[in-house]
């Protein structure tokens, strides 16, 4: 109980911390934004058109969201060397890592619904597939959670993980299927967007919002739950590598 306890204190203090900083504002927040306003006003109120661009917008406004994240709250802990002090709390690290992490997982999740209250006012969302669509959401929240992490950790400045952060986050724009199919890329290039979970959860999206899944839904989920697993198994390699002697 008091494990769970700590976990709540963790979680509680980056929400009133981090979650208004600049960083998260600008990155977190307006981008994910204004993505989504330009593409909702150049598609207008037709059914596909809004349909079609939300599964990319989703993934793009959670992916934004928790990278911003975990770019604020873990360099700036690390720089101020609180960091340090929270790995000596007894529990297992592993347990404090999400700890850590949730609040960005939950940053994701709130940031996705953003441009779906949005497409409600524009078009009818009743044939949506929400038990698809959700749980690809809150799947690609936390791997984009754990990759995150994963970059923060290599970071000694916001500005260096939020570069870093861009080196992975627009190829995955462009190379995993958000606005156009996969299919539709150069072969050489399709093996590098089945490399990157996003390709996944975007097709799970897309299944959902408008019935044009490419991929069994199982396998998506099954394959996007494996990256969730590896990145966080990465993470923790690489903070035990760098933070704990």
């Amino acid at each position: 109980m008091k494990r769970w306890i700590a976990v709540w204190n963790i979680l509680a203090k980056d929400m009133r911390s981090y979650y208004l900083k600049p960083p998260n504002i600008s990155w977190g927040l307006l981008f994910p934004l204004a993505w989504t306003g330009m593409f909702f006003i150049k598609s207008g109120a037709e059914l596909d058109g809004v349909r079609g661009l939300l599964p990319g917008l989703v993934s793009v406004s959670v992916l934004f969201g928790t990278t911003s994240m975990l770019a604020v709250t873990v360099t700036f802990e690390k720089k101020g060397r609180s960091f340090e002090r929270l790995l000596l709390a007894p529990i297992p690290l592993e347990l404090l890592m999400l700890a850590k992490t949730s609040g960005a997982m939950l940053f994701g999740v709130a940031n996705a619904f953003v441009p779906i209250l949005m497409a409600a006012f524009l078009t009818d969302l009743s044939g949506v597939v929400w038990s698809a669509v959700v749980p690809a959401i809150v799947l690609i929240a936390v791997a984009s959670t754990f990759l995150g992490l994963f970059i923060a950790v290599s970071a000694s400045e916001v500005f260096e993980a939020q570069t870093l952060s861009n080196f992975f986050r627009f190829p995955m724009i462009f190379l995993g299927g958000l606005f156009f199919p996969v299919q539709h890329l150069p072969a050489v290039l399709r093996p590098l967007s089945y490399a990157l979970p996003l390709t996944y959860g975007a097709d799970v999206l897309h299944a959902g919002f408008c019935a044009r899944g490419q991929m069994p839904l199982g396998l998506n989920l099954l394959v996007l739950t494996a990256f969730c697993a590896g990145l966080f198994v990465l993470s923790l390699r690489n903070i035990r590598r760098k933070w704990i002697r």
